[in-house]
């Protein structure tokens, strides 16, 4: 049974790999952009990262939960996937305490209809539209560099537990 639930955490902690580090990875290119190109490139984020990305951040921190309870208590396992574990929660937050904001504040007059809508109306965005293009653009991509690379960390952490005994 632990065995199962490390590989399938591995497996989610790596999909969400690809959407963070998607994100990290085409950052050199999006600062380049002006205001324009940058607001029609960000539209492209929402069915798939939202949905998937969205999906695999909520099962990262189900699965890594669920490890820390089966494993034993004080072993090295236990730390490594306690600290999976305390990783995924914390990019969660990131996304919700300084991403989100950034992106309610960008769809404020897009029109968005149905789950999307639901969806960005969560939360406040409250000061930030006066903060200017630039500061939300750079405040969102520096996030999700961060996030990308805690996703990393998470990603070794639980399959370094898978392999190792102890």
């Amino acid at each position: 049974m632990i065995e199962f639930l490390q590989i399938l955490a591995i497996l989610i902690v790596a999909v969400l790999l690809a959407t963070t580090l998607g994100h990290a990875l085409e950052m050199p290119g999006k600062m380049r952009l002006d205001r324009e190109a940058y607001f029609a490139t960000q539209t492209i984020y929402w069915p798939g990262f939202t949905v998937i990305g969205g999906a695999a951040e909520i099962l990262s921190i189900i699965a890594t939960l669920a490890l820390v309870v089966l494993t034993p208590t004080g072993s090295l396992d236990f730390w490594l996937v306690l600290g999976a574990f305390l990783l995924a929660a914390s990019l969660h937050a990131v996304y919700w305490v300084v991403v989100h904001p950034v992106n309610k504040t960008w769809v404020e007059d897009i029109g968005l209809k149905g789950d999307s809508r639901r969806f960005f109306e969560v939360g406040r965005a409250a000061g930030l539209p006066s903060a200017g293009w630039k500061a939300l653009r750079d405040r969102w991509e520096y996030a999700h560099a961060v996030r990308a690379g805690m996703t990393l960390a998470a990603l070794a952490l639980v399959a370094t537990a898978a392999v190792v005994e102890g």
